[in-house]
């Protein structure tokens, strides 16, 4: 089996606990960026690199939603509006010219409880969503059939064993389609300076913030909606963001 053209970055927003939900953030949102790999490495990371080359003077810097939006360290910076400013104006303006494609879950932790009286666990759902929809894009662009690296960060023992169980049985068949997936998964350590799983981060909580707070003003949102895979009609309902349930 040939190794495909495309390669898939993954991160998370919100937790999975379904015991304690937070009522300010009820949701789990999974975000998958898939990434044509020419472009990645020929393209993208130059772009990220040189980001951070003229912010920070080198590119040893991790690119982290929460701490951009909180203003912490290595972003205190931000706390001067010019700077904020400019930051976000060029960080927008990569991501915006970047060729990607998003496919998101989010699952709405209230009504899975309430819906349903032994509730799956939403990783292992949003993960299956996802996986689904990723396959449908390759097969959309012929790459269906080739091995494709879902690279996803790792988060623990036991639970990276529990997500590779529910990756493999999916990959297996257990999906919608009946099909037999071609994805390999990668787990990477949270340290890595990896500049796909950082757009990952970037872009997974604005998707769920538009869900949870849809008439909330929502700049990065606005940025990446383009990039959010799109039925032939241009919709992205099901077919970029799955809503669950």
């Amino acid at each position: 089996m040939q190794f495909s053209d495309y390669i898939v970055y993954v991160d998370e927003t919100g937790d999975h606990g379904l015991e304690s939900i937070d009522p300010q953030f009820p949701v789990f949102g999974l975000n998958f960026c898939i990434f044509e790999k020419t472009h990645y490495y020929n393209t993208f990371v130059p772009r990220i690199q040189k980001f951070k080359f003229d912010f920070f003077g080198h590119d040893n810097i991790i690119l982290h939603e929460h701490q951009i939006v909180k203003r912490k360290e290595p972003f205190l910076f931000l706390h001067d509006d010019v700077k904020r400013i400019q930051f976000m104006d060029q960080l927008n303006l990569v991501v915006s010219s970047t060729e990607v494609t998003m496919v998101s879950t989010v699952i709405d932790k209230r009504n899975l409880v309430d819906g349903y009286m032994y509730p799956d666990n939403p990783y292992d759902l949003a993960l299956k969503f996802c996986l689904e929809r990723t396959y449908m894009h390759l097969l959309d662009v012929g790459s269906h059939n080739d091995r494709t690296h879902i690279v996803v960060e790792m988060r623990g023992k036991n639970e990276d064993e529990k997500l590779r169980q529910t990756f493999d049985q999916v990959c297996a068949g257990s999906n919608y389609m009946n099909s037999i997936l071609s994805f390999e998964i990668i787990f990477a350590d949270k340290k890595v300076n990896s500049a796909g799983l950082q757009l990952a981060d970037l872009t997974a909580r604005p998707i769920a913030l538009n869900y949870l707070r849809p008439g909330q003003s929502n700049q990065a949102f606005d940025v990446i909606q383009s990039k959010i895979r799109r039925s032939p009609d241009g919709n992205t309902d099901g077919w970029g963001i799955k809503i669950f349930p």
